[in-house]
Order: C-alpha cells, then structure tokens, then sequence
C-alpha cells in the first residue's frame, strides 16, 4: 500500500473493505481518496493482500 503525504509504504495484512483499512489506519473517509490501479475505489469494495493502492488525501478541487 502507498500513502501520500508523507508518502510511505505499509504491507497491511487479511482481506479488508476500503472502510475497514482506513479505519485501521486511523483515517477519516470523508477525508481521503482510496484508489487501486489508478482506479477509484468504493468504501464497501473487498481488498486482498496483494493489491497494491493508493491512499491519498482529498483537497478541494481534487486530490494531491
């Protein structure tokens, strides 16, 4: 997994829905963007172990 702002990779292990992960890390949804192959992603979508994604930061007009 890739979190930006300070960029930083974490391998975060089980099945988790986006919801569950950010929860996790302690992250607000409303607040951050979760994205896979540099598609957008729901709060309710399954993500396995070996999925590589983006999580990043909502800024007004868009994201950084």
């Amino acid at each position: 997994m890739i979190l930006r702002n300070p960029r930083r990779e974490l391998d975060i292990s089980g099945p988790k829905t986006v919801i569950n992960l950010l929860a996790t890390l302690d992250l607000n949804r409303e607040a951050h963007l979760v994205m896979r192959d540099g598609e957008l992603i729901p709060g309710d979508a399954a993500l396995g172990e070996d999925d590589v994604i983006e999580v990043r930061p909502v800024i007004s007009g868009g994201f950084s």
